[in-house]
């Protein structure tokens, strides 16, 4: 098992109940210290908003590759862990 957990970005809003409801699924994960989940408010930055406005939440890893947006894909962050290791 890895001893540091996989970094993660939600980019999302703090307003935004979907972006709530991702962050809950990953939960457990975090708490298994399978992942970390750091929170980027997309209204913070004029380049996030142009770049995510429609779109959020959206889950990324550190690489920036999309995991999911508008609804936590439980068969991607899978597999996304699968592939981690």
């Amino acid at each position: 098992m890895r001893n540091k957990p996989y970094p993660l970005t939600l980019y999302g809003r703090v307003y935004c109940s979907l972006c709530q409801h991702m962050l809950q699924h990953l939960q457990a994960a975090v708490e298994q210290g399978l992942v970390s989940v750091r929170f980027v408010d997309v209204d913070e930055d004029e380049s996030l908003i142009a770049r995510y406005d429609e779109l959020v939440p959206v889950l990324v890893d550190d690489s920036g590759n999309e995991l999911c947006h508008w609804h936590f894909d439980a068969e991607a962050f899978s597999a996304y862990l699968a592939r981690m290791g």
